[in-house]
């Protein structure tokens, strides 16, 4: 028997034994679990027992009060006290729900939801009781009984509510099915034996053995062997793709034919999955800026709403003498604006919106962390490019040497072998094509930006940027061949050894593929689009050239990008792309920074949208759900924000001169059925996100 945690978090253990695998948890993560799955079964039985009440209400009031037909078997005198019956039980076991969130809401001093239904169906309840029960109480209310308005109401606002609750448990249930592709043990290598352990004991370092069939059980490089890995659960690609020696794997993917030996680099909750889980989380739990407005005007408008009930009933009883209605109008008049206002659409406007467009990001391989970052990349009018392993493939080589002998080339390679930049791996590798073997310099100092300075079998060589080299030190024709490498899109570095300029190299990063077609998109939907490089002007402009780019910033150092974004943010909001890596501050300082998969080890800190396909085409993509998903979040606030415009000065009594006071026997149930249908229609325009083509 292994058992490993799922979440940390909430202390879920999950035991295997003989391949069957269950799920232990404290009673209080048992409650954090369990509790969505078990409020939906009892707003679904709440809401059931609602409306096999409600029906026989409505019908017998329908039929005896307004068409005055008498009921077979039941004596007149004994209808009110019988609806009275039949509607007990939905006032106050399927309306219990809305009585302890009024409670609630009335200790911390704040109106909801709950509070306005609790109310509006309390005093129709309550009043249709009085009049039950005692006839003559009210003058004029006599046969006025309205059992089927409170039955109604709390049958249509537990579907609404259900409904809601559908769409977040579905969202749930996909960081469930994440949590469940973590295996829960793995084989390793130790003693020169395979041993299986718990996948919570993996430690960095550890050598897995992968077989056909299973799950990576951690992040890792593959050491041996080749093989086809299903990576869709993270990328949202079905094509498996080939890894082998050299290459990363992420845990919780499946390994194809092939066995595979991985070296262990990030386990437990450092690994891409798990923090997709807590991403995933995260993303759910925040609120967009316009959510927090929505919040903002929920606070006023409740209140607001009861006051407009209470002067609406106020004025009615003013005025009851001249109705036919008497007294029983002010009641009527308060029930009907309480239930028209309830804020049910407002307050699911946004986030139901945000849930679906979330979740459908994360269906194709665009992993969203907040719904700030959502709504803000759907605002964006710039998108900021860093050039070299996000423009670009990041695996610059050298197209020339100018002017290097072997034994220069030899010293430039050996000052760059300390290096872990991509330029210094590709004079390394040059060099080595070339037979020599570059050794590791007696000193070497990196200065980012720059270039490397080192002492290499005595000599002081320094291999910097063309821009660092004073022009009165190079050599004429070696000058003219670096702006001519320079103006052709390559990156110039040059070689001096002992303060003597002795050639250069140009180093060529091909663009990506896809580069072209995601600017070309972005500008077709009025996004401008500015690249940021170290690079020399020349470099840049050949580069932004060859992709269609307007604008550029060239010489930039990794500190100055940060200062870059902050200035670009000075005329709009701006999206940074970069891989994650040397570009975080970057991708911090943007209104949105969107990190490219290949940076994953801190795409997850940096960005605030992940790119998991690593690949730019996704750019657009993700501003297109993004505009997609806050055109769904206005819609539903303009339609919640309509709804009540029009209908609370319908509730409050405006028809009343043209219609006649009867016609507030019907008010409070359309009232009802509209408060209904606008939740239902916000939820319904939010999945309609699922159907847009990204």
């Amino acid at each position: 028997m292994c058992g490993m945690y799922v979440d940390e978090g909430t202390a879920v253990y999950r035991y295997t034994v003989d391949g069957t695998t269950y799920y232990f948890c404290s009673e209080n993560c048992l409650r954090q679990f369990a509790s969505p799955h078990v409020e939906l079964r009892n707003i679904r039985r709440a809401a059931a027992l609602s409306w096999t009440l409600a029906i026989p209400v409505l019908a017998i009031t329908v039929a005896h009060y307004y068409a005055g037909l008498s009921i077979p078997g039941i004596p007149d005198r004994l209808i009110a006290p019988l609806l009275m019956a039949l509607s007990s039980p939905v006032q106050f076991i399927g309306g219990m729900r809305f009585y302890r969130g009024a409670w609630s809401a009335i200790r911390n001093g704040m109106g909801n939801m709950d509070l306005e239904i609790a109310l509006g169906t309390s005093v129709a309840w309550g009043f249709s009781a009085l009049v039950a029960l005692f006839p003559s109480a009210i003058p004029g209310a006599s046969g006025l009984v309205f059992f089927d308005t409170s039955t109604l109401i709390i049958a249509l606002v537990l579907t609404g509510t259900m409904l809601e609750h559908a769409v977040k448990r579905r969202a749930e249930a996909a960081v469930i099915r994440l949590m469940d592709m973590q295996p829960a043990t793995a084989t390793v290598i130790r003693g020169g034996a395979e041993v299986e352990i718990p996948a919570e004991d993996v430690e960095v370092g550890d050598l897995l053995v992968v077989r056909p069939g299973s799950r990576v059980p951690a992040d890792g490089v593959v050491v041996d062997g080749r093989s086809s890995v299903d990576e869709s659960m993270v990328t949202g690609e079905s094509v498996p793709v080939e890894r082998g020696p050299g290459d990363e794997v992420i845990g919780g993917t499946v390994n194809g034919g092939g066995r595979l030996v991985v070296r262990a680099t990030r386990v437990g909750r450092d690994t891409v999955l798990s923090r997709i889980v807590e991403s995933m989380r995260e993303a759910r739990a925040g609120r967009a800026p316009i959510q927090r407005l929505a919040d903002r005007a929920s606070a006023y408008f409740v209140p607001a709403v009861t006051g407009i009930a209470l002067a609406s009933a106020a004025l009615w009883y003013l005025l009851a003498p001249s109705n036919p209605l008497g007294v029983a109008l002010p009641v009527l008049a308060f029930v009907t604006v309480i239930v028209i206002a309830c804020p049910c659409a407002l307050g699911i406007a946004t986030p139901a919106a945000l849930v679906v467009g979330i979740s459908k990001g994360a269906e194709r391989g665009i992993l969203v962390k907040d719904g700030e970052s959502l709504e803000m990349a759907g605002r964006a009018g710039i998108v900021a490019f860093d050039k070299t392993g996000t423009l670009t493939l990041g695996r610059p080589a050298v197209v020339e040497a100018v002017g290097l002998d072997d034994r220069a080339l030899y010293l430039a390679a050996s000052a760059e072998k300390g290096s872990g930049h991509p330029i210094a791996r590709a004079i390394v590798e040059f060099a080595a094509r070339r037979g020599l073997a570059p050794r590791a310099p007696e000193s070497m100092e990196e200065v980012p930006g720059v270039g490397v300075r080192a002492v290499v079998d005595g000599s002081s060589v320094a291999v910097v940027g063309a821009s660092s080299v004073p022009a009165d030190r190079m050599p004429g024709p070696l000058a003219r061949r670096v702006e001519e490498l320079e103006g052709s899109g390559a990156t110039v570095v040059v070689v001096t050894v002992d303060g003597a300029a002795v050639g250069a190299i140009g180093i060529r990063d091909p663009p990506r593929p896809d580069a072209r077609r995601a600017i070309e998109e972005l500008r077709s939907m009025g996004v401008e689009v500015v690249m940021i490089t170290g690079d020399s002007e020349r470099a840049a402009a050949a580069v932004a050239g060859e992709l269609g780019i307007g604008r550029f910033m060239a010489r930039v150092t990794p500190e100055g990008k940060a200062a870059a974004v902050r200035a670009l943010g000075e005329e709009g909001i701006v999206v940074m792309v970069g891989d994650g890596v040397n570009d975080a501050p970057a991708l911090a300082a943007a209104d949105v920074g969107i990190a490219m998969g290949s940076g994953m080890d801190v795409a997850l800190e940096a960005g605030g949208i992940v790119l998991m396909k690593d690949r730019l085409t996704d750019v657009p993509r993700a501003i297109g759900l993004s505009r997609a998903t806050l055109g769904k979040i206005r819609q539903n606030l303009i339609w919640a924000f309509a709804y009540n415009s029009v209908l609370i000065p319908i509730g409050a009594g405006a028809l009343v001169p043209a219609l006649g006071a009867g016609i507030y026997g019907f008010l409070p149930i359309l009232g009802g059925v509209a408060m209904a249908v606008s939740s239902t229609t916000v939820v319904v325009n939010s999945l309609s996100l699922r159907r847009i083509r990204i």
